[in-house]
């Protein structure tokens, strides 16, 4: 539905007032736009990243270098997205002086109001991640500008071990479930 001024109306995918920076583990899920597969494909069950994969696993990684409070658990690179734990952790070690929280940071609003980031918050640290990717994969194919993933991502706050035991799993089965999977190319043609 379009609003007076023309501009898609867009409902938000969080949770209303939740803090998305502060420490847990959140289980992510980034499709490619259009689903396409950029990534590379799914072989006896095993997936076999392309040139394109391997800039999203390098930049996947790099989300945990870049911020000393993330932690990067299971994930793994699909031909067409990304499943992800992020952990945020309240300890941060700085060398030897280990400190709580924010403690080294400028004081910043704690829940992300869209448009308005929040630093080490669980919108922005994907939205750096899929810039970074964007930026590179674009770089190479000479396509500045081009969309690689679609405008938003699934997020998940993990509630207890149970459920992060049961999400890894499920991560880790993902490629050789690949055939069941709802993005799936097929299975994407059979919806529409």
């Amino acid at each position: 539905m379009n609003n007076e001024a023309g501009k898609l109306n867009r409902r938000s995918i969080r949770l209303p007032g939740y803090d998305y920076s502060q420490p847990g583990a959140y289980f992510v899920t980034i499709c490619t736009q259009n689903r396409a597969c950029r990534y590379g494909d799914i072989i006896d069950g095993k997936m076999i990243l392309n040139a394109n994969g391997l800039i999203v696993h390098v930049e996947w990684q790099k989300t945990a270098e870049m911020r000393l409070n993330v932690v990067l658990d299971t994930f793994v690179i699909m031909p067409n997205h990304i499943h992800g734990i992020l952990v945020i952790k309240d300890d941060i070690d700085y060398g030897k002086a280990k400190c709580r929280g924010t403690m080294h940071r400028a004081s910043t609003p704690m829940i992300e109001r869209f448009g308005k980031p929040v630093s080490n918050s669980i919108p922005t640290i994907i939205r750096g991640f899929k810039s970074a990717v964007t930026h590179r994969i674009n770089a190479i194919r000479q396509t500045p500008g081009a969309p690689i993933w679609q405008r938003n991502y699934y997020e998940h706050v993990i509630r207890n071990e149970d459920n992060l035991n049961e999400i890894r799993q499920y991560i880790e089965n993902n490629p050789t479930k690949w055939l069941e999977d709802e993005n799936h190319p097929e299975n994407i043609r059979r919806k529409l």
